[in-house]
């Protein structure tokens, strides 16, 4: 697309005052929007390209779709698949793009490889690429819909196919640690304690004030007087207020600039910008409100920035909001209740968050409201938010309208940034809304149905529970319970369900015991002279650990030799498990594993989970030098695994 000079600024304005029909000779034009609230004018021109009916049929779906749709936001990443498409037929077709229209066979070949040639324009897993492929064939099949419409039927069919590309991956932002968040909110409050002493001191200022004309227009109380309650206009205050070079001591200190230098030039602008910020709240205070909003309440961003006053209702110990999620079409009516209210007479005290920040969104909306209040006055046609700003135009204008959080020099970063809050990883809001919906899934337990109150549980699985904490928890709770197990496989009452190993760090304690060779030291171990001197001499080896008394099995009638070795060992606890038996103990593992291969996993946990958890617990405990080792002696001959028939028989049921 060429630069948007004076002569087609011109042509877009007309276009947008008498809009070119479908088909006709023009620029076409649509309102969309940049981020949240900013509004902007779109426009493509078809004459910019040398396929230019085929741009101007896209565009003329385009203009329609996005009317018909609403899809404000979506707007541009539209323009931009037509935009890439027309300018790729204009290269792979030279001056035969001339002639390319929907209508025409010879489009499909093209498309494909326009297609195909996307990836290679992005990153590895990048998802535009999808986006742009899926833009241009949705405006394409908008088209064959319409009877009077003609689309090669060829290229109908491609279009309503699979996209013949990867789709791509999204990158799910993780939350902010806990400590990060912690630090956002603390200067959060410090931020608005800040903001509310500015414009309170501010407006007391200028009720001291009178008019400049009547005054002085070097005088700050004045100026603001002029500004808050005289109604003038930037514009007039900077073309009355005397050359810089004369000024004051008192007015050259509000213009410093963030050197602490003074630069006349620019004095007069600094001077307008120091006195809106000091009677109404910036653009980058009102991040402050978001960030505790968020943390209070656990909505998304956007959710919290789109209800006005009317959305509002004070409860005795709260404050229910209406709710509008424009993404999925949602309105919801919400209650938040304070965990401590504050009384009265706390209130009339004026120690309210005077010793920590507290999470009530009540206090938040009402801090809110209070601050935004002069503002709103000021723009009675904004109902729909409370965030409401003041900015003085370039032209001279005081401007009160709907906030914007993505003004370059003012947006969540430069915010962070001046409070002095560092964060790892990209510095985006939507991260602390995933902070608040992990601590909501903690909190309950780790029920989804809980955390996810404002949206599907397939989005919250999606979306939410793939942040570190949670992975990390899991982990841990994995690991809790594992070791549980462990300890109690271990465990030497009669109640135990599992082996006693003797780990190498035990064997090394022993004095003179590089091996377990002599009896006496298992009798240290615990075991009875008769069971360390079977053990020793090989005819208590049941193949994958020692027993200990194979006539006393839990899984026999008692005086029976056990008829589950060594299938169950791993179970029992009558069972020993030396150093020496670490090959053995690999090649059960190997067993396992091909079972648990083969067999449904219910199957497989019902008749061999206790073994392969007590198993894998055992081996965890052997160092990686010691494995190698045993493999080399498996590998070589030496050891082997003797294992009933039965063993290699295994049933559903």
């Amino acid at each position: 697309m060429t630069p948007l000079t004076n002569a087609k600024r011109d042509l877009v304005r007309q276009a947008l005052a008498s809009p070119v029909g479908p088909g006709g000779l023009g620029i076409r034009v649509v309102e969309g929007k940049r981020g949240a609230v900013k509004q902007i004018v779109l426009y493509i021109d078809p004459a910019d390209y040398t396929c230019s009916r085929l741009a101007a049929e896209l565009a003329d779906e385009w203009v329609e779709y996005v009317t018909a749709t609403e899809i404000t936001g979506w707007a541009v990443s539209y323009r931009s698949a037509i935009n890439r498409f027309c300018k790729a037929m204009d290269a792979q077709a030279g001056t035969a793009a001339a002639r390319l229209a929907l209508s025409r066979p010879g489009l499909v070949d093209l498309m494909v490889e326009w297609e195909r040639g996307l990836p290679k324009t992005y990153a590895a897993g990048s998802m535009w690429p999808g986006y742009l492929s899926s833009g241009v064939r949705t405006l394409i099949m908008r088209r064959d819909d319409h009877a009077d419409r003609q689309v090669d039927p060829a290229l109908a069919r491609l279009v309503r196919g699979p996209i013949t590309i990867p789709w791509g991956e999204s990158n799910e932002r993780d939350e902010f640690t806990r400590a990060e968040k912690r630090a956002m909110v603390s200067a959060a409050w410090k931020c608005v304690q800040a903001m509310e002493a500015r414009i309170k001191q501010g407006w007391e200022l200028a009720g001291t004030g009178r008019h400049p004309g009547i005054g002085s227009w070097t005088s700050i109380p004045d100026l603001l007087w002029a500004l808050g309650h005289g109604g003038l206009q930037p514009a007039e205050i900077r073309t009355a207020v005397p050359s810089a070079s004369c000024w004051p001591e008192e007015l050259r200190r509000v213009a410093l600039r963030a050197d602490g230098t003074f630069v006349a030039n620019t004095a007069k602008h600094r001077l307008i910008k120091h006195l809106v910020e000091t009677l109404y709240p910036t653009t980058l205070d009102l991040h402050a409100f978001r960030v505790l909003l968020v943390d209070a309440t656990g909505h998304a961003p956007e959710e919290l920035t789109q209800f006005g006053a009317k959305d509002v209702e004070f409860l005795p110990k709260g404050v229910r909001l209406t709710l509008v999620k424009n993404r999925a079409s949602r309105m919801r009516h919400r209650a938040f209740y304070d965990a401590n209210p504050s009384s009265a007479a706390d209130d009339a005290a004026g120690d309210v968050f005077s010793d920590q920040p507290r999470r009530e969104a009540s206090e938040v909306v009402r801090r809110l409201m209070a601050a935004t209040d002069r503002a709103r006055q000021n723009a009675p046609h904004i109902t729909d938010s409370l965030f409401v700003r003041a900015t003085a135009w370039t032209d001279g204008r005081l401007v009160f309208d709907k906030w914007n959080p993505l003004v370059p020099k003012a947006n969540f970063a430069t915010w962070l940034q001046t409070w002095g809050v560092a964060v790892t990883g990209e510095r985006h809001v939507g991260r602390l809304r995933k902070s608040t919906k992990v601590e909501k899934a903690i909190v309950t337990g780790g029920r989804i149905s809980a955390a996810a109150d404002d949206h599907t549980q397939e989005t919250f699985a999606g979306h939410y529970a793939q942040g570190t904490t949670l992975r990390i928890l899991s982990g841990q709770v994995i690991n809790t319970a594992q070791k549980h197990w462990f300890n109690k496989a271990l465990a030497k009452d009669e109640d135990a369900k599992g082996p006693t190993v003797v780990t190498p760090e035990t064997v090394d304690q022993l004095q003179d015991a590089d091996q377990l060779q002599d009896a006496d030291q298992l009798q240290a171990l615990g075991l009875a002279e008769r069971e360390a001197d079977g053990i020793i001499q090989g005819q208590l080896d049941m193949g994958v650990t020692h027993c200990r008394n194979p006539w006393e099995s839990p899984f026999s009638p008692a005086g029976e030799l056990c008829s589950v070795a060594p299938l169950r060992c791993l179970e029992c606890r009558n069972a020993w498990i030396l150093p020496s038996q670490l090959p053995q103990l690999l090649l059960f593992e190997e067993h396992l594993e091909r079972l648990r291969r083969r067999l449904p996993p219910k199957v497989f946990t019902a008749q061999w989970g206790q073994s392969f958890t007590n198993l894998k617990a055992v081996l965890a405990g052997r160092s990686d030098a010691d494995k190698a080792l045993a493999r080399k002696h498996i590998e070589a001959g030496r050891e082997s695994l003797n294992l009933p028939l039965a063993a290699h028989v295994e049933f559903d049921a």
